[in-house]
């Protein structure tokens, strides 16, 4: 406990002590004003309360001094008035007490409210961070797949080339063996005619009778 705290309390508890002992003796002359001068006491009393209505409390006593040094056809109204600058200074005491605690709430929901404000944008940071990781490997497994794409037309190009060529080796290596066929059968006449000799075609074999 803080030594401010602890003279607080216990200047609270003196004040209310002498509250009690001028009521008491206040009681032995008037109990009306003995009654008014209590609630006055307590609220004056109480730590939390005797920093509000102060100026309400003044009025309030000087009304109940009223009381006592009114001559007794005045009493009546005295009394009522002192009753209702009492009355006034209570009000005005648990007024300001509510609007404290009412400020107190409205700090603590702004308080609330920055930080729930705070945690949403940490989770839109985050959602928004997780977005982005996920674009970056979309785009990765997009440039992967179009990378792969690209090899393997170049393979099925490549590929499509050694057929053509195969295909033309094979065409050329048929026309030349079709040339040097020409080139020798064109050679083989030519020797022939100047030789004069005619190639004999052979007779086919005569059938041998069967045996009976």
């Amino acid at each position: 406990m803080s030594a401010r705290l602890f003279a607080l309390r216990f200047a609270a508890a003196g004040a209310l002590s002498l509250a009690c002992l001028s009521a008491l003796a206040a009681s032995a002359d008037d109990p009306d004003v003995a009654r008014l001068v209590q609630r006055v006491n307590v609220s004056e009393a109480s730590p939390d309360a005797a920093q509000y209505g102060a100026y309400e409390r003044l009025k309030a006593r000087q009304a109940i001094d009223a009381v006592r040094t009114a001559r007794s056809r005045d009493r009546a109204w005295t009394l009522r008035i002192a009753d209702r600058r009492v009355e006034i200074a209570e009000i005005v005491t648990r007024t300001q007490l509510a609007q404290r605690e009412i400020d107190r709430l409205d700090r603590e929901r702004s308080d609330l409210l920055v930080e729930a404000s705070r945690r949403d944008a940490d989770r839109a940071r985050a959602e928004s961070e997780r977005l982005r990781v996920q674009a970056q490997i979309q785009a990765e497994e997009a440039e992967r797949l179009r990378l792969a794409a690209e090899q393997e037309t170049q393979a099925r190009q490549q590929a499509e080339g050694l057929l053509d060529n195969v295909a033309g080796q094979q065409a050329a290596k048929l026309r030349a063996a079709r040339e040097r066929d020409a080139e020798l059968a064109r050679k083989e006449a030519e020797l022939l005619g100047q030789t004069g000799q005619t190639v004999d075609t052979p007779k086919p074999a005569k059938p041998k009778p069967k045996k009976k």
